[in-house]
């Protein structure tokens, strides 16, 4: 069952590569392109939620790594899948991977929402949107939505400079090798739907393989 879902490999877009700019926002989220396993992770800069920036490819060249993106720590869903990594991160972390979760949310904001020190995950800000882009996962949230969560949450969302427009990452899950190589990813963009934690599991023991 899990090699079928494997080769299901989460992508709901079959499309060629090539020509495709994942740079630009997508109109919805039906419309990101991500990257692909056998992409390689793209040269962006991060902030720890201490405010200090951090380049993504010097972290992974330390060690595999999981890579999950999320919408932030306001919404259910994303915190509801956290808190499933929590039960395999051991796991992961035996198999000698490190996890990453990356949000748009403020360093700030992530520093509110620490998690336990029990939990090894590292949290990152992509509050400038840099690695949402390159990843190719960004996606302009319609604007009667947008007006509803702002309306409960306030200006805690990220957008693009000139522009009040919401963006929010489709949410991700990535697994990487030390040259930056994609071995696995799921993307989907249904944000209720998220990828099971042992298959992460199970995908992490294959790519070391």
């Amino acid at each position: 069952m899990l090699l079928r879902s494997l080769s299901f490999i989460c992508l709901f877009l079959t499309l060629s590569t090539q020509a495709l700019d994942r740079s630009q926002i997508a109109a919805d989220a039906e419309s990101v392109t991500p990257l692909l396993n056998g992409q390689m992770v793209p040269d962006v800069t991060l902030q720890s939620p201490q405010g200090k920036p951090v380049k993504l490819l010097e972290l992974i060249a330390q060690k595999p790594t999981v890579i999950l993106f999320y919408r932030g720590g306001w919404c259910p869903y994303c915190n509801a899948q956290l808190a499933g990594f929590q039960e395999v991160e051991k796991k992961l972390i035996a198999m000698g991977y490190q996890i990453l979760a990356i949000s748009p949310e403020t360093p700030a904001r992530l520093m509110e929402q620490k998690f336990d020190t029990d939990y090894k995950v590292t949290q990152l800000s992509d509050v400038q949107l840099e690695a949402t882009r390159e990843f190719g996962i960004g996606f302009f949230l319609d604007d009667n939505t947008a007006s509803r969560y702002r309306g409960k949450m306030g200006e805690v969302f990220a957008s693009l400079p000139g522009d009040e427009r919401i963006v929010l990452p489709v949410p991700a899950a990535y697994i990487v090798d030390t040259s930056g190589l994609i071995q696995f990813q799921y993307v989907n963009p249904n944000y209720k739907v998220r990828v099971n934690p042992e298959l992460m599991v199970h995908a992490a023991r294959m790519a070391l393989e």
